[in-house]
């Protein structure tokens, strides 16, 4: 079998002690395999049987302690190892191994640009076993020594700092111990810069041909690096637990980052080629963050079993966001945070697919990457924000430092983590844990008011289980400003509360959950919904703007609010909106959702035409170039909504829309993508946009664009490269399902929507998860919000077994469907 379940996991654990790999990899035999040579030292703490896994290309030899074993014993990715002894061990094995495609084990790339190749490893969860032997589970950590033989002119990365041998030959300092899934290696032609920091050095790497973008933005890079390296260091006792600190930007990697300790790496979108808003320059800020806080919470202590994997996330999210505020120059993650990640946690934890925090039954591998989703990340991370607002920061830090120190290069539970804060506070965090960790579902707060001795009193009504301690709101309409809502001082408030709350006179807002700092949904009272309809972009704060979105936004997905009023809503108050996360994340909701899914087919056009006006009216207001990052959502957005090719064609052929900015490929990129959905551009178009930007962004850009185009034989082309061939990397995969399928082409798509069924299950088990979980959720028949699309979907879990990656992305697929289905009876 391909995965190991928890059983296995624990009996091996109490089987062995893993102690040393010396692994030598050759990445010069060609362009399908390298050669990977293990020696694996370790200690049998009794007699007995237990497995090693690889998978292969061709297994050469094996053996152990000295002996030779039959490399056809391999069954799978297992190779058995029977009848060990009680004591001291040597596994040696020599195999080929597959470059991967899809940025899974060994990743292999050639840059269209200028035809130069660079191969990095993602092991997590399970895919070291494609790169070399191991026993491959977090909690059999042990010392890494990696020598890797690369092409003249390459340079190797290692999570230790490595040195050139000669002939090739790369040689990485030796790891403390870690577990198998955190070992990286990155080679190529990089592109490198290098600093110093408190005595560690420092380095940036990408591909060459991104290497004056690099250069640009590599102040602020390594400027945000070492501000989170100090702050870590004024939160944390125990020092940074390894020699160096490189960050690679890599190709096609499938996740945002990698926290790889010595060598985190990125998707190389990051290296902006493209104009960027400062939210996602603060992204990119807070990724940094991210995975510097996991060099600590998860390499350093690292989770016993993969139930655990919220201890990594979940915290690492927290403290990627909370250190983005408090150590560089953004000021609003937290806004980004709540309009984005969390809406993210809210969806997910809604769907038939959710699960606890921290999961009880995890029973193996493929279950555990199912959980790498808006719950593990988003809901965990507000959990922990919670509970810095119930235990305080002091007692929190407190509790972490301790669980430092106790299991520092080892392995941890949640228990342990428990205890580890339970012994810096008096609270019962155990009991905290019991109802915020290890239940499901949202919590709905609800604001409810009576008169009271003479004034009114506040109760908030609570929908669920979980304590909350919140921040209230009390807004007032300000006499000399109208439109203006003005705040008193707020409220704090434990839910459920032991009485009402005084707060005076009839506000005409109350806000439960005003600065974000529990995870639930809010609902208003017919008052507080009046003010919010009439008053929203008068709210003075960014945060509380973020949380008034969110609640409408889930108002619309419960039924209790018309798509149309949410619009109208945005028509009425974005043109006055300042912050370019809320302005971003209402836009997309509005286009996305809202206009795409929620509104019948019939009342899209009118629907189009009010984005289309509001994104006029936030490029007439950013004329003065004031506010250039609203202007370029604004930019972007107009042309995703445009219903006709005319003012966009314009800005094309001219190369700058009217006013600014001029066109960046990115831009014109999506304007080509755009008026390929209206059928106002062709192949020969498309062809000459790929010669005027040959890179790897511009092969997706084009994928994206043929695959659009509303003709037969291109959507034919489009569905054969996705599901008849292999050939497709992760990333074009992905661009050129983003392209199929078009609200615009439901009648020429129509015969596909069965087809995807019945395609995409011998996709994805073919294929492996990263491209079952893409076409799961791109290749997905979004646009078809009907009845038909939901009984095919249905009756494809029910019979054809679709592997678990793919399992997971049709539930959550098909939930939003027949939530989009009810939005539009309600």
């Amino acid at each position: 079998m391909s995965v190991i379940t928890r059983d296995e996991a624990q009996l091996r654990a109490q089987l062995l002690d893993v102690h040393r790999y010396t692994v030598e990899l050759d990445l010069t035999t060609g362009d399908e395999t390298f050669d990977s040579r293990t020696v694996i030292r370790f200690t049998a703490r009794s007699a007995g049987d237990t497995f090693v896994e690889l998978k292969p290309a061709s297994l050469r030899t094996v053996t152990l302690d000295g002996q030779p074993l039959d490399p056809e014993t391999l069954d799978g990715n297992r190779l058995p190892l029977r009848g060990l002894t009680a004591g001291e061990h040597e596994l040696r094995v020599d195999a080929a191994m597959r470059y991967s495609r899809t940025g899974e084990g060994m990743h292999r790339f050639t840059d269209p640009t200028d035809g130069e190749t660079y191969v990095y490893t993602q092991m997590f969860l399970d895919d070291v076993q494609r790169v070399f032997a191991a026993f491959d589970q977090p909690d059999l950590k042990a010392v890494f020594e990696l020598t890797v033989t690369a092409p003249d002119g390459w340079s190797v990365l290692a999570n230790g700092i490595t040195e050139h041998l000669g002939q090739g030959r790369w040689r990485a300092a030796a790891t403390p111990l870690i577990s198998t899934y955190l070992v990286a290696v990155a080679a190529g032609p990089w592109h490198s810069l290098h600093t110093e920091h408190r005595g560690l050095p420092f380095g940036i790497h990408c591909r060459r041909s991104l290497a004056a973008h690099l250069d640009t933005d590599a102040e602020e890079i390594f400027d945000v690096t070492r501000a989170c390296f100090d702050r870590y260091h004024e939160k944390f006792e125990e020092p940074y637990p390894f020699d160096s600190y490189d960050q690679a930007f890599v190709p096609e990697f499938n996740a945002g980052a990698m926290e790889n300790p010595g060598l985190v790496t990125f998707r190389d979108d990051f290296v902006f080629r493209s104009a960027v808003t400062d939210t996602e320059r603060q992204t990119r800020a807070m990724v940094i963050a991210h995975e510097m806080a996991h060099m600590w919470f998860g390499d350093l202590v690292t989770l016993k079993w993969w139930d655990d994997i919220w201890l990594n996330e979940s915290f690492a999210e927290y403290m990627g966001y909370q250190t983005t505020l408090e150590a560089t120059r953004f000021t609003q993650p937290w806004v980004e945070f709540g309009v984005t990640r969390k809406a993210w946690g809210y969806d997910a934890d809604q769907r038939p697919s959710t699960h606890p925090v921290a999961p009880e039954a995890v029973d193996d591998t493929a279950a555990a990457l199912l959980n790498f989703d808006g719950i593990s990340y988003a809901k965990g991370a507000s959990a922990l924000r919670q509970l810095v607002t119930w235990l305080g920061e002091k007692n929190f830090l407190a509790g972490i430092n301790i669980h430092f120190e106790r299991h520092r290069f080892a392995n941890a539970t949640l228990a342990d983590f428990i205890d580890s804060l339970a012994a810096a506070t008096d609270r019962d965090v155990h009991a905290w844990a019991e109802a915020w960790l290890r239940t499901t579902g949202v919590d709905t707060l609800s604001p409810r008011v009576a008169a009271a001795d003479g004034t009114l009193a506040l109760t908030v009504d609570r929908a669920g289980s979980r304590p909350h301690r919140i921040t209230v709101g009390l807004y007032d309409h300000d006499l000399t400003d109208e439109g203006r809502l003005t705040p008193r001082e707020h409220v704090s408030l434990d839910v459920p509360q032991s009485a009402p709350q005084p707060i005076g006179k009839r506000p005409a807002l109350i806000l439960t959950n005003d600065g974000d700092l529990t995870y639930a949904k809010i609902r208003f009272d017919d008052e507080s919904f009046e003010a919010v309809r009439t008053g929203l972009s008068g709210l003075p704060e960014p945060l509380t703007r973020a949380v008034v979105w969110n609640a409408l936004r889930d108002a619309v997905r419960d039924g209790e609010l018309p798509p149309a009023a949410y619009l109208e809503t945005a028509r009425t108050h974005l043109p006055r909106e300042t912050d370019l996360a809320v302005a971003e994340g209402v836009l997309a909701f509005a286009a996305h959702e809202v206009t795409d899914r929620y509104l019948r087919p019939e009342d899209r056009p009118a629907a189009l035409a009010t984005l289309g006006s509001l994104c006029r009216d936030l490029l007439r207001r950013t004329e003065d170039g004031d506010n250039p990052g609203l202007r370029l959502i604004a930019v972007r957005h107009f042309i995703d909504v445009a219903a006709h090719p005319d003012t966009i064609a314009a800005w094309l052929a001219d190369d700058t829309v009217p006013g600014g900015p001029e066109l960046d490929p990115e831009l014109r990129w999506r304007i080509l993508g755009r008026l390929a959905v209206l059928g106002a551009t062709d192949e020969a178009a498309i062809a000459a946009e790929l010669d005027r930007d040959p890179s790897a962004n511009g092969q997706e850009g084009a994928a994206t664009c043929r695959a659009a185009l509303p003709d037969p034989e291109a959507k034919r082309a489009a569905w054969d490269a996705m599901f008849a061939s292999d050939d497709l990397s992760n990333y074009l995969f992905t661009a050129t399902a983003r392209g199929f399928w078009q609200p615009e082409q439901a009648d020429l798509v129509r015969a596909y929507v069965p087809r995807y069924y019945q395609d995409v299950v011998p996709l994805a088990a073919r294929r492996g998860p990263a491209i079952a979980a893409a076409a799961g959720r791109w290749a997905f028949p979004y646009h078809a919000v009907d009845a038909e699309n939901l009984d095919l979907g249905e009756a494809c879990l029910r019979e054809a077994e679709p592997v678990a990656a793919l399992r997971r992305k049709l539930v959550d697929e098909l939930d939003d469907l027949a939530r989009a289905l009810r939005v539009r009876d309600a």
